[in-house]
């Protein structure tokens, strides 16, 4: 994984804050290989949120992300727990790493 423990602890603690106790949040897509370089940080995060809540909490994070980590390249998918699931919240269920 091609975060630093500093940037996962971030990530972690500003999830909580935006999202609540209750959501779960996975790193997928390229910084889960260690043989590469560069890439995004892939976000998948489980809410237990309406929509407008959703929304919100998720500006909120992707915000706070910046300010934390530095200006990066960040992309955060944001599942309602309960909806149907899309290929993208499958894909990130089976490949990503849980970090909350």
């Amino acid at each position: 994984m091609r975060l630093t423990q500093e940037q996962i602890q971030a990530i972690q603690e500003e999830a909580r804050k935006a999202f609540g106790e209750d959501a779960e949040l996975r790193l997928f897509g390229s910084r889960l290989d260690d043989a590469r370089r560069g890439g995004d940080i892939d976000l998948w995060v489980e809410v237990p949120l309406t929509p407008e809540e959703a929304t919100a909490a998720e500006g909120r994070f992707y915000s706070a992300l910046q300010r934390r980590l530095g200006e990066q390249r960040i992309d955060i998918v944001v599942h309602r727990r309960g909806a149907p699931n899309r290929p993208i919240d499958r894909a990130a269920r089976e490949q990503g790493v849980r970090i909350l």
